[in-house]
């Protein structure tokens, strides 16, 4: 069955993650992914390794894990666009697509006349996305970033850390995926206004925005509150007891959202009487006097087993879980189940493994059949498609265009 966006073409113009997690996302609904690459180099990620893929005699590719991460179902062009038939083999796709997204610096497409003003002047329907560090205006529209420096400079890792530690960063690029995930909202609203108005729209989307805004509750207990957030380790700021506790032979995460909960895993480990004691009875109260009861549920736990625990406090209705390495998190019955590790077949190692969407759909569901292409495997597919002839196609590729 064709996915939702069956119906869509982009135009992948991203580099690295922030706009090809977004364009992912996109392939996945079934909207056909056409990214630009350099001739030669192709995505600055493809050499982000190791690791790399294993090719079926067991030699590596150069198919980094990074790139293979978030290129799945995308059809990959090479063309140089500094060079005028390049830029103009790109405007005729943009020309047969729906929505382009592109992550250069600000302005920098201006010159090769593939940035949004110059493309929606000769098709106003489409959907033009740009994904910056710090957005299309401002002081700073100039600089480059990396997730790791939106990081630092947005506040996540003031907040990310043991109290007497160094500040950290997420083991993810949580800011690039984010800003991945804001841009594919941002598409698809403008896609569902285009069905009422026929017109298309600009998206200007800065890594910096999206890092304030996703600060959540940690800037909102400084604008109510007016106390600086910091670092507390695992400690929830708003909600206790929410730790990671030591057992007999490792740790678990204990993530208790009400008084109700509360009173459960007091009568689960055998203390009621902690659930009735006015420094414990409401969260706020917790919250106040967690410095008392974390240590009390520490001495507690360490009576029992990592699975003596989650088992006891699973049947209690109590939020719990192991702390899994990322094997175990594939391993677990639960991830299995729902099939989020899927294998497609790949031209070059015969089967690449994926993590796939966690979306579900159930009377449009998503498929995944295309892995993420070799460095410009269907460069003379698409260039046919646009009606340029095999003899084109070989001199274009002579002058290094493709």
């Amino acid at each position: 069955m064709p996915g939702p966006l069956s119906h869509i073409r982009v135009l992948d113009l991203g580099r690295i993650m922030a706009a090809p997690w977004a364009t992912q996302i996109l392939a996945d609904l079934g909207a056909d992914v056409i990214k630009i690459e350099r001739p030669g180099a192709g995505d600055d990620t493809r050499a982000w390794g190791p690791p790399f893929l294993a090719a079926e005699d067991g030699t590596p590719t150069k198919e980094a894990g990074y790139f293979l991460s978030v290129n799945r179902g995308k059809r990959s062009v090479t063309l140089d666009i500094a060079k005028p038939e390049g830029q103009a083999i790109v405007k005729r796709i943009a020309g047969t697509a729906d929505v382009v997204v592109e992550n250069f610096k600000a302005g920098a497409l201006a010159r090769y006349g593939l940035d949004a003003a110059s493309l929606r002047a000769t098709k106003p329907s489409l959907i033009y996305c740009s994904v910056t560090g710090f957005g299309q205006d401002g002081p700073r529209r100039d600089q480059a970033a990396y997730d790791f420096m939106i990081q630092a400079m947005g506040g996540l890792m003031s907040v990310t850390g043991e109290p007497d530690g160094a500040p950290q960063k997420v083991g993810v690029p949580i800011v690039d995926l984010m800003t991945g995930m804001y841009a594919t909202v941002a598409i698809l609203a403008a896609i569902a206004n285009r069905e009422k108005t026929g017109q298309g729209e600009t998206i200007d989307l800065a890594m910096l925005d999206v890092q304030a805004g996703f600060l959540a509750n940690q800037a909102m207990n400084w604008l109510v509150g007016g106390k600086v957030p910091h670092r507390a380790g695992n400690r929830h700021p708003n909600i206790q007891p929410q730790d990671v506790f030591p057992a007999k032979d490792g740790h678990i995460v204990l993530a208790v959202g009400n008084d109700g909960q509360f009173v459960k895993l007091c009568q689960a480990i055998g203390r009621p009487d902690w659930a009735s004691d006015p420094r414990f009875a409401r969260n706020a109260d917790r919250v106040r006097n967690n410095p008392v009861l974390t240590p009390l549920l520490a001495e507690r736990f360490a009576d029992f087993t990592r699975a003596e625990l989650t088992t006891l406090l699973d049947a209690a209705g109590v939020p719990c879980g192991p702390i899994n390495a990322v094997p175990d998190v594939f391993a677990d019955a639960q991830v299995q189940h729902r099939g989020m590790l899927r294998e497609l077949p790949h031209p070059l190692a015969g089967r690449v493994k994926q993590v796939v969407s966690p979306i579900r759909l159930q009377d449009s569901p998503l498929s995944f059949e295309t892995p993420p292409p070799t460095l410009g495997q269907h460069t003379a597919e698409v260039l046919a498609e646009l009606g340029i002839s095999e003899a084109e196609r070989a001199e274009l590729s002579k002058t290094g265009v493709i």
